[in-house]
């Protein structure tokens, strides 16, 4: 039985079903068919953001890289939590592009405005800053990699501290369906639109079979972004399925209707484990939950259960993670809750 992530299913059978309905109609490619054309509209209507520009790419990686290669010069660089994906999974692929990540000490796995300014602070004082990397945008999480969020009043810092240092302010949306969905959160699509140059909104582990929905806003970085998308290998012949899919995510509420049950799955497991006496590695209030159970209890929950390793901790318990997703079965989660009951009663 599975829990390791949430792209572990095909994807929402709405998504199948216009698939097949639309499946022999005739599209211009590259994006510039109808259904784009719809899913655009609907994510700005749903943003309030009626100048956004929408780009739809195949994944996170593809979505980082492009956006970050896309927007900073050759001696740029872009700050991040040390447990940010493009830091920590992603093969190197900014570097690779030939721009510097440039990791902050994370807490939670979230970083501060406060450290972002410090960092500035400390670059400008420097007698000859051009021998080293430019910060030039911040780059965050939401959820972060270990499930927490963050608030409107902390991006809100953020953006203040980005609007003083000329700083791009960019979200990784990848579960962004999770955060949106959970009761804690308090931050909208419109504040997304609002407080950041450019974020994404995340389908393929939220429903979508793949893709990712690229939010522009700040007017510097929206020229020539599908140049940047095609030489970035990104630019699907058929996207008319990366429309397709968002614009069924976006009809009726569906993207946050569905994150919503992955998100009621993850808070029983959680509060079930809490009444077990179970700690957790992560405060995460949305999909991702990190119980921590020792070596022998980990290794017996593997023998039945898919799941990750997250961290080995000092005294050599093993945080571990579950993941829930909006198609996650609850009769699957009430099996693993009695399957820990017993293993730590």
């Amino acid at each position: 039985m599975r829990f390791d992530t949430d792209y572990i299913e095909g994807c929402h059978p709405a998504i199948l079903k216009r698939l097949e309905e639309t499946n022999l109609v005739k599209q211009q490619g590259y994006g510039l068919d109808e259904y784009c054309a719809s899913a655009r509209k609907r994510i700005k209507e749903a943003c309030q953001a009626p100048h956004a520009d929408i780009h739809f790419v195949t994944g996170g990686t593809q979505a980082n890289v492009t956006v970050i290669s896309h927007s900073l010069r050759p001696w740029e660089g872009v700050l991040c939590a040390v447990t940010g994906h493009i830091n920590g999974h992603e093969t190197g692929a900014t570097e690779a592009r030939g721009h510097k990540v440039l990791p902050l000490p994370e807490k939670d796995a979230k970083i501060t405005a406060e450290q972002v300014e410090a960092y500035m602070k400390k670059y400008r004082a420097m007698d000859y800053p051009e021998h080293e990397i430019a910060p030039k945008m911040v780059y965050l999480s939401q959820p972060t990699e270990q499930g927490t969020l963050y608030s409107k009043a902390e991006l809100e810092a953020f953006r203040r501290v980005c609007n003083a240092y000329d700083l791009f302010l960019f979200i990784d949306g990848a579960r962004l369906g999770y955060a949106l969905a959970t009761p804690e959160n308090d931050v909208t699509l419109p504040d997304l639109a609002r407080l950041t140059d450019v974020f994404y909104i995340g389908g393929t582990k939220v429903g979508a079979m793949f893709g990712e929905a690229i939010v522009i806003t700040n007017e510097t970085i929206k020229p020539q972004f599908r140049y940047s998308i095609k030489q970035n290998e990104g630019m699907l012949a058929k996207g008319r399925f990366l429309g397709l899919q968002f614009d069924t995510l976006f009809t009726d509420h569906l993207y946050t209707t569905i994150a919503k049950h992955a998100i009621a799955l993850a808070k029983k497991m959680h509060d079930e484990m809490t009444s077990y006496c179970i700690s957790f590695f992560s405060s995460s209030p949305t999909n991702q939950i990190f119980p921590i159970f020792t070596k022998e209890q980990v290794e017996a929950l593997e023998k039945k259960y898919v799941f990750e390793r997250w961290a080995t901790l000092e005294d050599g318990r093993i945080a571990i993670r579950f993941c829930t997703s909006w198609a996650t079965e609850e009769s699957d989660v009430a099996t693993l809750l009695a399957d820990i009951k017993a293993l730590v009663k």
